[in-house]
């Protein structure tokens, strides 16, 4: 066979040595799929024999799957005669396979079948929830193995990101890729790009820039703190050992599919209100956000509940009050860390 020569954009570049992890994130028009569908023809072709699966969280058709996308990669190299084109799989050089496998579904034994795979691709990996990637890297087992993942990110706790960007192991590789970072990014995109940083800004940033999706369209204030972010008027404040450091809640509901409960940590400084930290979750008791606050350092805070803050749950307030200064709430808060 006649050398292979396929172009690759210099941010995908760290992506080609050895590692067992390899992530690429970033927004839209980055090319980080056709990067990992180009790498996939790569190494099948030269390490005959390569058994790879191609993960997905959500998988109910190959219309879903990266098989077409590997497909196109097959043609538009000329590579075709190597590789035979099945119905749900492709059979490649030396007896080797790619499938195509959706993770809501699996269970411990049903992926055991992976475990003498060299390569797992995981698309999309934004949507991986974290029992599917605990299932997913330990199956993946076999010398030498590697697993992939490109993604969008959404919010610092999806899975994915955790692991590889938050925590990054030693024996990753990540690289953050967008629009400007592909040589080939085509005056479609550009349109659409340019597009939405005009009719929508609020959300442009998380879809081309790969930022966390921070705020959604229709979200109260989305308008504003993206006019506040253009403006440079978002960044990191000090806070004042003078002045009382105030903590605003907003009370959600106790399921695991009730509104948020978040809370701001703020300082008036003159006409100024600083906010400092922002802790939220979803169906967890008193005790996650006494700790969280304990944690953060915020162990002498003057709380602030909304005014349905007296229904909401009576070992925390006992009477009426209605944003002014709550101490039995910090005193129970206290207890409980």
């Amino acid at each position: 066979m006649a050398t292979l020569r396929i172009p690759t954009a210099p941010v995908f570049r760290p992506l080609l040595e050895p590692a067992r992890y390899k992530g690429a994130y970033g927004g839209r028009g980055s090319g980080k799929s056709h990067f990992f569908g180009e790498l996939m023809v790569e190494r099948c072709l030269v390490n005959q024999g390569t058994l790879a699966v191609c993960i997905r969280e959500v998988q109910k058709s190959l219309l879903q799957s990266s098989k077409r996308l590997i497909e196109s990669k097959i043609q538009s190299l000329g590579v075709g005669a190597h590789f035979q084109v099945l119905h749900d799989r492709i059979v490649t050089p030396g007896d080797g396979l790619v499938i195509f496998q959706g993770m809501q579904d699996s269970t411990a034994e049903s992926i055991k079948s992976l475990e003498g795979f060299d390569i797992a691709w995981v698309e999309e990996a934004q949507t991986l929830s974290a029992r599917s990637l605990s299932l997913l890297r330990p199956t993946i087992r076999k010398e030498g193995s590697e697993l992939w993942a490109n993604w969008n990110p959404r919010r610092k706790k999806d899975a994915i990101d955790e692991f590889l960007r938050q925590k990054k192991p030693d024996n990753a590789v990540v690289v953050n890729a967008n629009w400007r970072d592909n040589p080939w990014f085509p005056a479609v995109l550009e349109e659409e790009r340019r597009l939405d940083l005009e009719i929508y800004p609020e959300r442009y940033r998380h879809i081309w820039e790969g930022d966390y999706a921070s705020a959604f369209e229709g979200a109260y204030f989305a308008k504003a703190l993206e006019l506040a972010r253009q403006q440079q008027r978002i960044g990191h404040v000090a806070v004042d050992p003078v002045l009382p450091v105030k903590a605003f809640f907003d009370i959600g509901g106790a399921g695991h599919s009730s509104d948020a409960m978040a809370i701001w940590i703020a300082q008036f400084v003159g006409r100024e209100i600083r906010l400092l930290d922002y802790i939220e979750g979803v169906g967890q008791p008193l005790a996650y956000y006494a700790h969280e606050l304990r944690r953060r350092g915020w162990k002498d805070v003057s709380v602030y509940l909304p005014h349905d803050g007296v229904a909401t749950d009576n070992i925390v307030c006992r009477q009426n009050i209605s944003d002014i200064r709550f101490d039995i709430l910090r005193e129970c808060l206290a207890h409980l860390v």
